[in-house]
C-alpha cells in the first residue's frame, strides 16, 4: 500500500504543545479495504474503532493543569482513519493553551475529529482517578494461547481456517492474546489480545490458532487487520452471527481497539468480556 509522503508516522517530528488541529492527518479506509475486496458503500459489517487517550492535559483559565483519560468511537463507516501519530501530535497540542472548561476541550474534540473523519465521533472524557477497566473472565472462552499446534505459516492465509466436523450448532468465544502485526509503515510489531465470536457452524480451534499467527509478519493498520479477520471468517462459514474485537497495547498513551460485528456492536461489548494489558 503507498502512503502520502506527508504521513507523519515514522518521521521525526517537533512536538506542539499549542492547540493546533492542522495536525491531524486523515487516511482513506478505502485503501485498506479494496486490497481485501470491501465495498465501503456496502459492508458486511457494523462497528467502531475505539480509541483512548491515557494522557490529554490542557490548562485551566487560571492556568493549572488538568487532565482526563478520553474514549473516541469512530463508526466503521467514516470514510476515513485518523493516523494515530497524527492523532497524539493533535492531543499533544493541547498540553499549554488555556481553555475555559472541559466543556470547551470536549467540544474541540468532537469537531476536529469529525472533520478528520468525515463522520460524526462519540467523545467522553473520564476522570483519571474512576477511569478502570476490570478484566471480565468468562468460563467459556476458549483461550487460544494454551492450543498446542505446530505453527509455521507467518503471512496471511486463508486456508489456514476450516470448521469443525460437527453438525450441531455452537457458539463460542476465543481469545488469543499473542496477536502480533507490523506498522505498514514503520514495521514496528502491533501486539494485541482478539476475541473472535461466532454461532452457528463450529470453528476449530487449531485452524483460528495458525491463522491468527499468521498475521505475524503482516503489516496493517489494527482497523484493516480486523476487517480481514472478518471478511475471511465470513468466507468460510454462514455463520449466525460474527463479531471481531481487538484490543491492541497502547503507544504514546493511545491505543486502538476496533470491532467489527454482524451485530449491534454496543450490546456485544456489554457481554464481551474486556482486558487491560495496559
Amino acid at each position: 500500500m503507498d502512503f502520502d509522503a506527508s504521513i507523519p508516522l515514522g518521521k521525526e517530528t517537533d512536538y506542539q504543545f499549542s492547540y493546533n488541529p492542522q495536525l491531524l492527518f486523515s487516511i482513506a479506509r478505502s485503501a485498506g479495504r479494496d486490497v481485501i475486496g470491501l465495498d465501503s458503500s456496502n459492508l458486511p459489517f457494523k462497528g467502531f474503532d475505539r480509541w483512548t487517550a491515557f494522557e490529554l492535559s490542557w490548562l485551566n483559565k487560571n492556568g493549572r493543569p488538568e487532565q482526563a483519560i478520553a474514549e473516541f468511537d469512530f463508526a466503521c463507516t467514516a470514510p476515513n482513519i485518523v493516523e494515530s501519530k497524527s492523532f497524539k501530535l493533535y492531543l499533544n497540542s493541547f498540553n499549554q493553551s488555556q481553555f475555559s472548561s472541559a466543556s470547551q476541550v470536549l467540544e474541540l474534540l468532537q469537531k476536529d475529529l469529525a472533520a478528520a473523519s468525515g463522520e460524526t465521533v462519540s467523545v467522553v472524557l473520564h476522570d483519571v482517578n474512576q477511569f478502570s477497566r476490570t478484566a471480565v473472565h468468562s468460563d467459556n472462552v476458549i483461550q487460544l494461547d494454551t492450543v498446542d499446534v505446530c505453527c509455521d505459516v507467518y503471512d496471511v492465509d486463508q486456508r489456514l481456517l476450516a470448521l469443525t466436523q460437527s453438525e450441531n450448532s455452537a457458539q463460542q468465544l476465543f481469545r488469543f492474546d499473542g496477536f502480533r502485526s507490523l506498522c505498514p509503515v514503520t514495521s514496528q510489531p502491533d501486539w494485541a489480545s482478539v476475541y473472535v465470536q461466532v454461532s452457528g457452524n463450529a470453528l476449530c480451534s487449531a485452524s483460528l490458532l495458525r491463522y491468527l499467527v499468521s498475521y505475524r509478519n503482516h503489516q496493517g493498520f489494527h482497523e484493516q487487520c480486523v476487517e480481514q479477520i472478518f471478511s475471511d471468517l465470513m468466507k468460510l462459514g454462514n455463520f449466525n452471527s460474527l463479531t471481531v474485537y481487538a484490543r491492541f497495547l497502547r503507544r504514546g498513551g493511545l491505543d486502538i481497539n476496533p470491532i467489527r460485528s454482524t451485530q449491534e456492536v454496543l450490546s456485544i461489548l456489554n457481554i464481551m468480556p474486556v482486558i487491560d494489558r495496559q
